[in-house]
């Protein structure tokens, strides 16, 4: 089984456009038996909730964010988990809005333990 991404936080490796995740954009993944799911903000995006499944190194998710100009945006991301040599894990991502035209690809990172403190939200 590939390696778990429960209490792995992520971040993305380069800017996307404005108004979309970047690289001050955190990800605090969790996974039980198949299902996966991420709370993220940071950047432009105020807060933002992922919920998919896992088969495998594939991820087939829809996420769903809350912007700093108080816009939403929602789509759909599939996701290849990729172990990198120094044992952190990489999410290789094609992605596509469903609530506006736009898709892409993009690269998040594991961050390295101890490098940075997250701090949740209240629900």
């Amino acid at each position: 089984m590939p390696r778990s991404l429960d209490g792995l936080v992520l971040a993305p490796v380069a800017d996307q456009a404005p108004g979309q995740v970047g690289t001050r954009t955190r990800f605090t993944y969790h996974e039980k038996d198949g299902e996966i799911w991420a709370e993220y903000a940071g950047g432009d995006v105020v807060r933002g909730h992922l919920v998919g499944t896992r088969d495998g190194d594939r991820l087939d998710f829809r996420y769903v964010q809350l912007r700093q100009d108080g816009t939403t945006a929602s789509g759909h991301c599939v996701s290849t988990v990729v172990e990198l040599p120094d044992g952190r894990v990489r999410l290789e991502e094609t992605w596509e809005w469903e609530s506006r035209p736009g898709s892409g690809t993009s690269v998040v990172e594991q961050i390295a333990a101890g490098v940075e403190q997250v701090t949740a939200h209240d629900s």
